[in-house]
């Protein structure tokens, strides 16, 4: 949970404090940009990495240095004398952060054998980062009032608990195992140009030569990512993973769902400040019934997902997110801010629903020897669905009139989710039974 939050958090505070670095330490708007960026694109290419070291090294010592690196970054980021310093800072911020996640799920794969316990400690993992999406970027205006690097100051308690509580988790199991250098390479070339594609796509173009060359190295990458996997004798993502049904299908609804959500963030916070002229601050606080919600319901998706099951749990949230979609559809450009805000809450809710049981599936169908594994292929695919969301929805507004854009946008992923629902409900097969009560 504590390894959740302050990754999640770190994406979320550093927004509003943007013009006071620009500020205290100069730059442009593109120096802005790679303070976000150089975070969000070591974070996303080094998922897959991070997921088999944690296998091989064993996720305790994963977790360990993960945390390390990234308490360490923060406070090189709090000092920063420059801007490239503290660019810098944030890229090192990103790979501590990804070698925290998967690491972070292998440990509660490791520690909960029971599938319905196991669910529940995955939720609980997910209310870290959902208190910190809620928390980010109020915490992140209110610190910034006194001085921004307060922001990165407030990771150093966070992460001393962490290993402190870290200090008394049992030494995990390793799996010695040579690394498979060339799907090393191929991933991260493969991830970091698809993600650097579709952040800069959004500023310079789609159909710009270098955005395109970046997507035909994204594509060759993974071909050769793929290949390698296929005849390698060392796979660091064996393909037999995705010849599961259930793992597959999983995984394609994270890719949906993130970017439903990522896209509604996108799109309503531009919608606030350049439709109905709120501030950053009074746009972060409207989100705050959205964000506020999820944290508080949290704990109630471990309930519902012991009742229920995890693929109930699926559909119900995805139902719940094509709901509110529809309703944003709905609303007309000049309807009160708070009702906007209100309608986003269904949203929200249903992305936190599906997120824990999707990843309690696919944990229940992996061995826990490749926890590490699998779950960085699930968070590489939430964070390519999230990227993915944000550009698609930031073409169809460059294309069309803004709220036109906005309700295609809307409208094409609520018709998405339900579709999917009916993939989620086929794997009702593939579910570990449920105590009785």
């Amino acid at each position: 949970m504590l390894g959740f939050f302050v990754v999640a958090l770190d994406a979320q505070i550093v927004n509003v404090a943007l013009p006071e670095i620009r500020n205290d330490l100069g730059g442009g708007l593109s120096g802005l940009q790679w303070i976000v960026t150089g975070y969000t694109l070591m974070f996303s290419a080094l998922q897959l990495f991070s997921g088999t070291f944690s296998d091989r090294a064993g996720a305790r010592r994963a977790y360990g240095l993960g945390m390390v690196l990234f308490t360490a970054a923060s406070l090189a980021c709090g000092f920063s004398p420059s801007l490239p310093v503290l660019i810098a800072g944030r890229i090192l911020q990103g790979i501590g952060a990804a070698m925290i996640t998967p690491s972070s799920l292998a440990l509660i794969r490791e520690a909960y054998q029971d599938a319905a316990s196991r669910g529940r400690a995955i939720v609980y993992w997910g209310l870290g980062g959902s208190v910190a999406a809620a928390a980010g970027p109020v915490l992140g205006g209110v610190l910034t009032q006194f001085d921004w690097r307060l922001i990165f100051f407030v990771n150093l308690p966070v992460g001393a608990a962490a290993l402190m509580v870290l200090s008394r988790v049992a030494p995990s199991p390793r799996r010695p195992a040579p690394f498979d250098w060339l799907g090393q390479i191929t991933a991260v070339l493969a991830l970091a140009s698809l993600t650097y594609g579709i952040i800069e796509g959004a500023e310079v173009g789609y159909g710009s030569p270098e955005i395109l060359t970046l997507f035909a190295v994204c594509a060759a990458s993974a071909a050769a990512f793929v290949l390698a996997q296929a005849r390698g004798r060392h796979p660091m993502v064996p393909l037999d993973l995705f010849r599961s049904r259930t793992v597959s299908t999983a995984l394609a609804i994270a890719v949906v769902t993130m970017a439903a959500f990522y896209g509604v963030v996108f799109l309503q916070s531009l919608y606030f400040q350049q439709q109905r002229g709120a501030t950053a601050l009074e746009a972060g606080l409207l989100f705050l019934p959205m964000t506020g919600l999820v944290a508080v319901l949290n704990p109630l998706a471990a309930r519902l997902m012991a009742r229920f099951g995890n693929v109930a749990m699926i559909a119900a949230g995805q139902l719940l997110m094509a709901l509110g979609l529809a309703g944003l559809w709905l609303l007309p450009a000049d309807a009160p801010a708070l009702l906007v805000a209100l309608v986003m809450v269904p949203v929200g809710v249903g992305g936190s629903f599906t997120v824990p049981p999707i990843i309690a599936l696919v944990m229940d169908h992996v061995p826990a020897q490749n926890a590490g594994t699998a779950s960085g292929v699930i968070n590489t695919a939430r964070q390519v669905g999230g990227s993915l969301g944000v550009a698609i929805y930031g073409a169809l507004l460059a294309g069309h009139d803004f709220m036109d854009g906005l309700r295609l946008g809307l409208g094409t992923t609520a018709v998405v989710l339900l579709i999917l629902i009916a993939a989620s409900l086929r794997l009702r097969h593939a579910e570990a039974p449920r105590p009785q009560t």
